[in-house]
C-alpha cells in the first residue's frame, strides 16, 4: 500500500491566509528598519518639551525680560535728564531735536543685549546636542533630520518672537511713568509703538535664527557663540574703524545696521531703504539656515 501526502489547498487557508502573510511580512521587516520617523507634529511637541523643561532656558528667557525692562528703564531716565538739560540750551535742544522722537526709542534700548541671550540660547539647542551626545537619539528617532532640525528652529523663533515682544510692551509701561517725570509723553497704544515693537521682535527671532544656523554648522557651544559674537558685535566696531568708501558701503548689509532703517519713520541718509535692509537680513537667516540644513544630512552625528 503506498501513502499519500496531501499538499494543503491554497483555497482552504481561507480569504485573509495572503493577507496575514502580507502583514507578518511587514512586522518583519518593519523591525528592521528605522522607517520615516514619527510625524512633524510630535517632533514639534518633543522639541518644544526639552525647550520649556531646560533650567538654563528659563534663565535665559528670564534674564532676557529683566535686561529689556531694565535697560529701557534706564534709558528712559538717561532720555528724560538729557531732555531736561536741554531745555537752557538751544543748540542741543536742536541736536536732540534732529534725532527724531528719541523718548519712543527708550524701551528698545536693550535690543542688543536681547539679541545676544537669545542668540546664544538659539546656539546652544542644537550645539549642545552634538557635544553631549544626545544627537545621536535625535536623529535615531528622527533619520530624515531635517523635521527635528525645523523643529528646533520654529521652537526657538517662536520663542524668540513672543518673548521679546512681551519684554519690549513691559519695558513700555515702565518707561510711561519716568518720561511722565520730565514732562514727556510715550505712547504705548499708538499705532507706531506697536510697529517699532513688532520689527524689533521680528529682528530678535531672525537673530535667534542666525544663531541657530552656526550651532549647527559648527557644533561647538563656545564656538557658535563666538561666531554669533563676531557677527553681531565685532564686525561692527571693526567696520567703523576702517575707513574707505568700500568699507562705508559694506557697513550697510552686516546684521546689527538692517534694524536702523527698518524702524526708522522716514528714510534715513547713508543707510538702505527698508525694502533693502528687509531683504538683507532675510538673506542673514535664509542662507545661513539653507547650508546648514544640507550639512546636517550629509555629515555624520
Amino acid at each position: 500500500m503506498s501513502s499519500t501526502t496531501l499538499e494543503p489547498n491554497s483555497s482552504s487557508r481561507g480569504p485573509h491566509s495572503g493577507a496575514s502573510t502580507s502583514q507578518a511580512k511587514d512586522r518583519a521587516h518593519g523591525s528592521l528598519s528605522t522607517g520615516p520617523g514619527p510625524s512633524f507634529l510630535r517632533v514639534l511637541n518633543s522639541e518644544a518639551i526639552k525647550f520649556r523643561t531646560l533650567l538654563s532656558t528659563l534663565i535665559l528667557l528670564g534674564a532676557t525680560i529683566a535686561v529689556i525692562i531694565g535697560v529701557g528703564a534706564l534709558a528712559a531716565w538717561g532720555i528724560g535728564q538729557a531732555l531736561q538739560a536741554s531745555s537752557s540750551d538751544p543748540q542741543r535742544s536742536a541736536a536732540l531735536a534732529a534725532q527724531g522722537d528719541i523718548a519712543a526709542s527708550a524701551p528698545s534700548a536693550g535690543i542688543s543685549f536681547a539679541q545676544l541671550i537669545l542668540g546664544s540660547l538659539a546656539v546652544l539647542l542644537i550645539s549642545s546636542e552634538f557635544t553631549t551626545g544626545m544627537a545621536r537619539s535625535t536623529f535615531t528617532a528622527v533619520p530624515k533630520r531635517i523635521p527635528a532640525y525645523a523643529a528646533k528652529l520654529l521652537v526657538v523663533v517662536v520663542s524668540s518672537f513672543l518673548v521679546t515682544a512681551l519684554s519690549l510692551y513691559l519695558a513700555g509701561l515702565v518707561a510711561v511713568p519716568i518720561l511722565d517725570q520730565y514732562g514727556h509723553s510715550l505712547d504705548v497704544s499708538s499705532g507706531t509703538y506697536y510697529r517699532t515693537l513688532l520689527i524689533n521682535s521680528a529682528y530678535v527671532a531672525a537673530v535667534a535664527a542666525i544663531g541657530l544656523a552656526l550651532g549647527a554648522l559648527i557644533r561647538n557651544s563656545a564656538g557658535g557663540i563666538m561666531a554669533l559674537v563676531g557677527i553681531f558685535f565685532v564686525l561692527p566696531i571693526a567696520l567703523q574703524i576702517i575707513q574707505g568708501d568700500f568699507v562705508e558701503e559694506l557697513r550697510k548689509f552686516i546684521p546689527p545696521n538692517t534694524l536702523t532703517p527698518l524702524t526708522a519713520a522716514e528714510h534715513l541718509p547713508d543707510t538702505l531703504e527698508a525694502w533693502q535692509a528687509a531683504l538683507v537680513l532675510g538673506a542673514w537667516v535664509v542662507i545661513p539656515l539653507a547650508l546648514a540644513g544640507i550639512l546636517l544630512k550629509k555629515r555624520d552625528v
